[in-house]
């Protein structure tokens, strides 16, 4: 067993190795997905795939998926048939993140010849051909390009033919690949770190220091879990589906030092593009778990030992090929919120009201007047849920953690005005401690020619408007309005010059009764405008 001094010095150098490989990531990418939003994870495992550390502004979801997708390269390459200077790679929804647009690339890293680790990155592209992301998608070959698991760089060298496919297959060719080599650029950065960490402390390879990194956040899960009252707790969840609403269904179990959530009860998976793959559904019910209850704990596949994660084949937290995932998301984001809430049964004071999240986004494709085509994708987020302390911030992702693309790069890289973005008006307080506002965007279209525009947008309906926690209300539904006109926010929408598209996102919910909002918070409200 290693010292704790040791130890620490060791896990605070692969955080900055990874951290540095995303700050390389973000510098050398094309698009503003990545380099706006934070759409992207970086990690580091030992040689069979098992989580050490991740880049400390990695979104949840993809730290949950990258070990699995490495381990999947395993499984189709074991070390025998792999070398130095390989990078894999695979969209695969059912291997990878849940989407295509989600590409997943891992690099073998060698030391004396023996497979020692893997350097992971994964990135949301900004295009993967098919057609523009909506909600309204029938199946996983409507989406866009596929690629499965194989190699796309064999002893250092690219494979040209899969380049000239991907090019082939999507609007914006040079952001794609752009993106991929900067993902290039971060796992070799990562590599060469690693071997030089294993170098100055004579570390032949990395299994002892990830079994200890592993031991030590799984024992402190483990006595998180332990201190939980045994027995079986309930959460439901409604998002607003396509043409009805969604019902998800958990059940959280505690038993000694182990938790199984069952989600047996959800809906079945549909034929539209809003379908979760299982390990989507891992991911993002492991986070909901480690954010209550050890949020400081090293995030490493040891921390998510005890936790068995369960749903029915073919429902939509389980869906089965050739099902639709583009959208995942408006479904996937609810999953943590009822961790939280089933654990709010027996924690009460470590949890939040609802967030106004699944988070939200704009597709907008088409054609310049040169004839060069676009595909742009921006991000907005909702209103934060309140707590006991504090009301919600009025714009905040979660539980990915994805930032709000800025009206600059919105304007800069789109045929798009916009006439102004500001946080939502509240008629009154929803709580003792009200929920984050959320916020109004007024965009115009300036394409000369047709184009596409979609959303990824969610809490539209009054029954799955963000919820309140202990007698505090609902946060306002979700809107999107084309030329003042209420629109279907999972169907594609053809825009023209001058055509105006209004959305509102969702306000998070209150925290205890509005009746006992203190009067210094009422008056703040009115003096920074957001309240009428």
């Amino acid at each position: 067993m290693m010292n704790g001094i040791t130890l620490e010095l060791l896990w605070r150098r692969l955080i900055s190795m990874v951290d540095e490989a995303a700050a390389s990531l973000v510098r050398t990418s094309f698009s503003s997905i990545v380099r706006e939003s934070n759409d992207f994870a970086c990690v580091v495992t030992d040689a069979q795939g098992q989580s050490i550390a991740q880049a400390s502004n990695s979104i949840p979801s993809f730290i949950g998926t990258a070990p699995r997708t490495i381990r999947a390269f395993l499984a189709a390459y074991p070390e025998s048939e792999l070398e130095e200077g390989d990078i894999l790679i695979t969209n695969d929804i059912w291997l990878g993140t849940g989407h295509l647009p989600d590409i997943t690339v891992g690099k073998p890293i060698f030391r004396n010849g023996k497979l020692v680790a893997w350097a992971g990155s994964v990135a949301h592209a900004p295009d993967i051909g098919g057609r523009v992301r909506s909600a309204d998608a029938t199946s996983v070959f409507e989406e866009g390009l596929q690629i499965p698991v194989m190699k796309v760089l064999r002893a250092g060298k690219i494979d040209a033919t899969l380049e000239r496919i991907m090019r082939q297959n999507v609007r914006v060719p040079d952001q794609l690949m752009g993106d991929l080599y900067a993902q290039f650029t971060g796992l070799a950065l990562m590599e060469r770190q690693t071997l030089a960490l294993m170098d100055e402390y004579g570390l032949e390879t990395l299994e002892d220091l990830s079994q200890e990194l592993r031991s030590r956040s799984e024992t402190a899960m483990r006595n998180a879990i332990r201190e939980l009252r045994d027995g079986t707790y309930h959460a439901e969840a409604i998002s607003d589906g396509i043409d009805a609403p969604i019902r998800l269904k958990l059940a959280l179990t505690v038993k000694g030092d182990e938790m199984l959530l069952d989600f047996a009860g959800s809906d079945a998976q549909v034929q539209k593009s809003i379908n979760v793959c299982l390990a989507y559904t891992t991911a993002y019910t492991s986070y909901g778990v480690k954010a209550v209850l050890c949020p400081d704990v090293p995030n490493n596949d040891g921390a998510l030992a005890p936790l068995t994660v369960t749903a029915p084949e073919g429902s939509i937290l389980n869906s089965l090929p050739p099902a639709a995932g583009g959208a995942r998301a408006l479904i996937g984001h609810f999953l943590p919120a009822m961790v939280v809430n089933a654990l709010a049964q027996v924690v009460p004071d470590k949890v939040i009201a609802g967030v106004g999240s699944p988070l939200w986004c704009i597709n907008m494709a088409g054609t310049r007047p040169d004839g060069r085509g676009f595909a742009n994708l921006f991000f907005l987020n909702g209103g934060y849920g309140a707590s006991a302390k504090s009301d919600g911030v009025n714009v905040l992702s979660w539980p990915s953690n994805i930032s709000s693309t800025p009206v600059e790069i919105i304007e800069q890289l789109s045929p798009l005005k916009v006439h102004h973005r500001r946080f939502r008006d509240i008629e009154q307080a929803n709580g003792m401690h009200r929920g984050g506002t959320g916020q109004e965007l007024l965009l115009e279209s300036l394409s000369e020619n047709p184009a596409t525009m979609s959303f990824m947008a969610e809490r539209t309906r009054p029954e799955s408007a963000t919820p309140g926690f202990a007698g505090g209300q609902s946060g306002a539904p979700g809107e999107i309005l084309i030329d003042g006109v209420k629109i279907n926010p999972k169907a594609q929408q053809i825009v023209k010059l001058g055509t105006k598209v209004l959305l509102r996102t969702p306000g998070g919910g209150g925290f205890g009764d509005a009746k006992s909002r203190p009067a210094e918070l009422i008056e703040q409200d009115q003096v920074r405008g957001y309240a009428k």
